[in-house]
């Protein structure tokens, strides 16, 4: 004679079922709790980001003096020809997608594999954002996942206007410089709504590794940036033809003296940006942002 089966083990099997369903519903409950809340950002520009509290640090470990930059500007008082240019090198479908370019991914996964290593990202500006604001670059896929979940809340809270006026105004650009405006002032003595052509494309060149651009001479990596971004953003007409041979010459002049091509770096690939810097901050004091 069969035994009855047991009622224990279908309790075990719901019980293990439930967990398994439960678990990934708790695990992005906390990822979601562990984010700040945008809604901050909405009105308010930020004081300080994670990334300028994290190369403070640094700087602090190194014994270095770290005197951070950052003045707000709303994109109204941003040149748009640096906001155009921003868009198109480093988030061409920014006002389309909601949060992640999974073409952008798929194109990357293509030429890092056809290089062999990894030698291009496809982080979004609101990824960019996420990360500059509230997480510092923390290379962990810990870090990844809040970047991701903020960048949906980010993405939720915000309209894409906020978003790329936020991204402009915290961006590193150099050693304890953050935003277009102290970045323009830093780099061509004038404001970020006077930034012509030319410096737009070599401020939005330097986005790779600002720590590791430099104008005095420019790399091989951000001369070869500069001149590939203007010249796409002719042939996309984000300027008129008639802007474009002015804005190549004065691009030439701001590079004249920079290091030749390397043949064993194809396409002059920025270097990474995360060894510390190699000289010391000499930025003024972080005033307090204006209204938005």
């Amino acid at each position: 004679m069969n035994a009855e089966p047991s009622p224990v083990r279908p309790r075990r099997l719901v019980r293990g079922a439930l967990i398994a369903l439960l678990l990934p519903l708790a695990c992005l409950a906390a990822l979601w709790l562990s984010v700040p809340d945008p809604a901050r950002w909405a009105t308010t520009p930020p004081r300080t980001t994670a990334l300028i509290e994290q190369r403070r640090a640094e700087a602090a470990r190194a014994g270095r003096r770290f005197q951070p930059a950052m003045e707000w500007v709303g994109l109204e008082r941003t040149s748009r020809r640096l906001v155009d240019a921003v868009v198109a090198a480093e988030d061409a479908r920014f006002f389309t997608h909601g949060g992640f370019d999974w073409e952008a991914l798929g194109e990357a996964f293509r030429h890092n594999l056809s290089r062999g290593r990894y030698a291009r990202g496809a982080s979004t500006i609101t990824q960019q954002l996420a990360k500059n604001l509230a997480l510092g670059t923390e290379k962990s896929l810990l870090r990844k996942a809040r970047e991701a979940v903020l960048t949906v809340r980010l993405e939720r809270r915000l309209d894409k206007r906020r978003l790329l006026a936020l991204y402009l105004n915290v961006a590193e650009w150099g050693d304890g410089v953050f935003g277009a405006e102290a970045a323009a002032r830093r780099h061509f003595s004038t404001s970020a709504a006077a930034l012509t052509t030319a410096q737009a494309v070599l401020l939005t060149a330097m986005l790779p590794a600002p720590r590791r651009a430099s104008l005095a001479p420019a790399p091989a990596w951000l001369a070869a940036r500069a001149r590939g971004l203007l010249q796409r953003l002719g042939d996309e007409q984000v300027i008129p033809a008639s802007e474009l041979p002015g804005a190549r010459a004065e691009l030439e002049r701001h590079l004249s003296g920079s290091a030749a091509p390397d043949p064993a770096i194809p396409d002059e690939e920025p270097p990474a940006d995360e060894a510390p810097a190699e000289a010391p901050s000499t930025a003024a004091p972080e005033p307090t942002p204006a209204s938005p």
